[in-house]
């Protein structure tokens, strides 16, 4: 077998249906839409949400809870990756973002309990979970929570 003797298997490739050109299209002379009406014509469709005169569904429903359009996002920091730091170390923004542990420094972090610390770290943190403050202080350590504002004048100078 030679290269240009090659083919793909038959029912491998599907004829493209090209629409709107004609009678010879195979579609006929309205393309598959039918005859008359909004559903025949080109632009946008009937819309979803349009319910003719009946109430729309989005107004019968309850409103429930609040969701904040400006959430605060917190980076994730677990106590495993702590331990790459010597012993008596101040952790901070910097020395995360330097380790590749944050992505941002003036966007907030919070430090949660997952794993062990077996060092001895003062952290500098947004937030704590009340696990990762418990292991970090068994293990001699200090926790401090940290003002956003404090890091944002820093960050400006």
């Amino acid at each position: 077998m030679q290269l240009h003797e090659l083919k793909a298997p038959r029912g491998a490739y599907k004829k493209k249906v090209i629409v709107g050109r004609g009678r010879g299209s195979g579609l006929g002379k309205t393309s598959g839409r039918g005859q008359k009406g909004q559903k025949s014509r080109s632009g946008r469709g009937i819309l979803i949400t349009l319910e003719s005169g009946q109430v729309p569904l989005i107004r019968k429903l309850p409103k429930v809870g609040f969701r904040s359009h400006r959430p605060i996002l917190y980076q994730v920091i677990n106590l495993d990756d702590l331990n790459r730091f010597r012993e008596g170390t101040v952790v901070d923004a910097s020395k995360l973002k330097k380790e590749g542990l944050i992505k941002n420094v003036f966007k907030p972090f919070k430090v949660l309990g997952g794993g062990e610390l077996k060092k001895s770290l003062t952290v500098h943190a947004y937030r704590f979970s009340k696990s990762a403050s418990e292991k970090i202080e068994k293990a001699g350590g200090k926790t401090e929570t940290v003002n956003p504002q404090i890091i944002k004048q820093q960050g400006t100078k």
